[in-house]
């Protein structure tokens, strides 16, 4: 049997288990390859919302990247929620030396609505981890924050994208989960030098999305790390996402997780 691929998820730990590095390692074993974590934060947290973060030491966090990457050859990785600009600014040196593709999911508030990156943060992220990265991948809200531009409709949202090219990623994705839309759910996939891509997939109602955009970046990651070129990279990641939002299903108390095993059931 071949070694399946090392992907690598930075990322801060969810304790309800639906999003963060618990929503990551899932995803990546779901698909076939083997996960590897460096945790940015703990977080008090259940489907209600977040009760409390804590964080360690940029120093420790830098620590646990250099470790993993001492000893685990890594194939693609992923950021998600890195909390402070200490945080982005201990680990994006070492990321730039590697050579593997780097998937950022800018994360900046929970699905309830909790603050999930400090304000300085968002400068580090931008100088810092922006520059270089395979694949920027912001919902609507994170895409205004960072561009400075205001969202309502597709066309819009290419225009977003575009300008965030001009951060230094090679492609950003922006997420159409947050648009107004009973039927479909559109990403719109900006890359370097081509025309911007539509991307939709059916809308699945439910109130189970929990860890939807670290479930959708994992999974990116995955396919870029098994040698995918982007936009099947991202397709493919789409089609994992909408299975299992079809077929989740909740736990507990407030919002459900999606279901990361859907495709092995």
């Amino acid at each position: 049997m071949p070694q399946p691929p090392n992907i690598l998820t930075i990322a801060g730990s969810d304790s309800g288990g639906g999003a963060g590095i618990q929503a990551d390692l899932k995803t990546i074993m779901a698909l076939g390859c083997y996960g590897t974590s460096v945790i940015t934060a703990l977080t008090s947290q259940n489907g209600l919302g977040v009760a409390g973060i804590f964080a360690p030491e940029p120093d420790f966090a830098a620590s646990q990247l250099e470790t993993v990457l001492q000893g685990f050859p890594i194939s693609a990785a992923k950021t998600g929620m890195l909390f402070s600009a200490g945080i982005i600014r201990a680990v994006s040196p070492i990321l730039r030396r590697q050579k593997f593709p780097l998937v950022v999911d800018p994360v900046c508030v929970s699905q309830s609505g909790s603050p999930l990156l400090q304000e300085d943060a968002v400068t580090a992220l931008k100088e810092e981890l922006l520059p270089d990265c395979a694949l920027l991948m912001p919902n609507r809200p994170e895409a205004e924050l960072l561009s400075g531009l205001r969202i309502t409709d597709l066309d819009e949202a290419v225009v977003a994208g575009e300008k965030l090219l001009s951060l230094g990623a090679k492609a950003v994705l922006v997420k159409g989960g947050h648009m107004e839309s009973s039927i479909v759910v559109t990403d719109v996939l900006c890359m370097a030098g081509q025309a911007p891509k539509t991307l939709p997939q059916a809308k699945v109602e439910t109130r189970n999305n929990h860890g939807t955009g670290c479930t959708l970046s994992a999974a990116i990651a995955v396919g870029l790390g098994k040698g995918l070129p982007m936009q099947v990279a991202v397709t493919k990641a789409q089609e994992y996402l909408n299975l299992a939002l079809r077929k989740s299903y909740n736990p507990g108390k407030g919002w459900g997780p999606v279901n990361h095993a859907a495709k092995v059931l």
